[in-house]
């Protein structure tokens, strides 16, 4: 099932996420999830952008791949940032919450990460280049952190107003 996106403006972005346990549905909220993603095209999506206050987020990188033909879809449960790199690299993000704002944010190119998977074990890897932007853009949403919240105060100044027309269309 889609669901539907929560918009800037909305409460639910700014709270943190809860920890999901192993009794928690997470398999049928991860696929609706999943089919949302696909259908916005996004990279990635949180819990708390389909008003889901738990610590969940899927990334989409199939688009990424040469072989795009090969879904390349991954659940993480209860993640958690364990250490950054101290190189940092400006990118131009995104988010499904935020629609037709883009700007360079700056985050560490390689993260180590903990996240219990789809069969809730607990899994430890490195991420570096955009996957690891990816996680820790989503890894902010459950922290009730938005990428413009990693903007300068006048790069804010400067998208206000577009952040008040998508807030006037906020649920």
């Amino acid at each position: 099932m889609i669901l539907p996106i929560v918009l800037y403006g909305s409460k639910i972005l700014r709270n943190k996420a809860h920890d999901i346990d192993a009794e928690d549905n997470f398999t049928e909220l991860a696929a609706n999830m999943a089919l949302t993603l696909k259908k916005q095209q996004g990279y990635g999506l949180a819990g708390p952008q389909v008003a889901a206050l738990k610590n969940i987020f899927v990334i989409d990188t199939t688009s990424l791949n040469e072989d795009a033909t090969v879904p390349e879809v991954r659940m993480y449960l209860n993640p958690e940032i364990l250490d950054y790199s101290k190189e940092e690299l400006y990118y131009n993000e995104g988010c499904l919450s935020i629609p037709g704002i883009f700007e360079d944010v700056i985050r560490p190119d390689k993260i180590e990460v903990r996240y219990r998977n789809e069969n809730f074990d607990v899994r430890e890897v490195t991420l570096d280049g955009l996957v690891a932007r990816i996680f820790q853009h989503e890894y902010d949403h459950l922290q009730g952190i938005l990428f413009i919240d990693r903007l300068s105060s006048l790069r804010k100044r400067m998208i206000k107003s577009k952040l008040k027309q998508v807030a006037r269309r906020s649920i």
